[in-house]
């Protein structure tokens, strides 16, 4: 059966699959981006800043060599960005301990920074064309329905069973196009909504299309109730300069720049007016709104304070005054961009 399937996934990957992804074809630097950034994140939305990346840091060296602030103003806009910290760190490993090649065994993979069982298999078989099986979204979806796999596709004991049955259908042969045709197979096809069987190379042996399940395969995460936080953003305006500090290293939007923040139960904006010698002439509640995580909700509440006169100095350590526009192309969070669009454009 595992020959089988493999055989009808790559000739139906040659007609049908992705051929044009800026990535196909590139060597494993490029490869383990795209990984990278398709974490999460759907193609569609990746392709233009793989091609933004690439164009400015077109090999591990330049990456290595880059600062970190350059490094997250290119991923700014694609979230999870610890992600890109470990690419900026993994170019550095790969430079300092490889020469700036990039490593060829699956194990000296695997030991990089934010890299995984499946994206080192991803990188192992599609640059260098290794057998080894990857386990991600789109392939657990597909597995799951064809081999009729119960259960929730993150939970420990069913990943367990289809990382067995990943490694059990790998062919001998043409393993680079077969992880591709899986990849593309769950993607284009094998969908978790509106999937289309009726164009599918293997559903006459697909546990879930046979017996009318394609709908409950894989099961949906449990539900969870979101917890929520709330917090207030100080747009401190000075004509076209705002206020911005960068966060810390670690934590949400860690390294990134923006306006100070303050939490509930961690002191008001009197309070931190008065610590940064700040006077305000205007202050406007503007519209709330919200920005969820993996793990929480962030409830927004963004204030204009215009400053009456910008001191010459910054009071607060890691913080600048910098004009909006100059802002916007800056490493700044998602949330963030909004708001500052917003204000840009009432500035009009």
């Amino acid at each position: 059966m595992a020959s089988n399937f493999a055989q009808r996934l790559i000739a139906w990957q040659k007609i049908h699959g992705r051929h044009d992804l800026p990535w196909q074809g590139g060597d494993a630097y490029q490869v383990w981006l795209s990984e990278i950034m398709l974490q999460q994140t759907q193609v569609a939305t990746v392709i233009p800043y793989f091609q933004r990346f690439v164009a400015s840091f077109p090999t591990i060296a330049a990456l290595a060599t880059a600062s970190e602030e350059q490094v997250l103003t290119h991923w700014s806009g694609l979230g999870y960005y610890a992600r890109g910290r470990n690419l900026h760190r993994t170019a550095q490993i790969i430079s300092g301990q490889y020469g700036g090649e990039f490593p060829l065994q699956y194990e000296q993979i695997l030991n990089l920074p934010g890299i995984g069982r499946s994206t080192a298999a991803a990188i192992c078989t599609l640059a260098h064309h290794q057998r080894h099986a990857i386990l991600d979204g789109n392939v657990k979806r597909l597995l799951a329905r064809y081999c009729g796999i119960e259960g929730w596709s993150g939970n420990s004991e069913v990943v367990q069973r289809l990382w067995r049955k990943a490694e059990e259908m790998l062919p001998q042969q043409d393993i680079a196009r077969y992880i591709q045709a899986q990849m593309d197979l769950g993607a284009m096809l094998c969908t978790r909504s509106k999937p289309k069987c009726g164009e599918c190379p293997v559903r006459t042996d697909c546990v879930a299309y046979q017996s009318g399940r394609v709908g409950e395969l894989p099961a949906p995460r449990p539900r969870k109730t979101v917890p929520e936080r709330h917090g207030t953003f100080l747009l401190l305006m000075s004509g076209r300069d705002i206020l911005l500090e960068k966060r810390a290293p670690q934590g949400i939007w860690g390294g990134l720049w923006c306006p100070p923040q303050l939490e509930e139960g961690q002191g008001d904006e009197s309070d931190y007016l008065k610590r940064s010698g700040l006077a305000v002439s205007e202050r406007i509640t503007l519209d709330r709104f919200n920005h969820t995580f993996t793990h929480f909700k962030l409830n927004i509440t963004p204030v204009l304070l215009r400053v009456e006169n910008k001191p010459q100095r910054v009071q607060q350590p890691g913080s600048m005054w910098i004009d909006m526009e100059e802002a916007l192309q800056g490493a700044i969070p998602t949330p963030v961009r909004k708001m500052l669009k917003t204000l840009q454009s009432g500035m009009r």
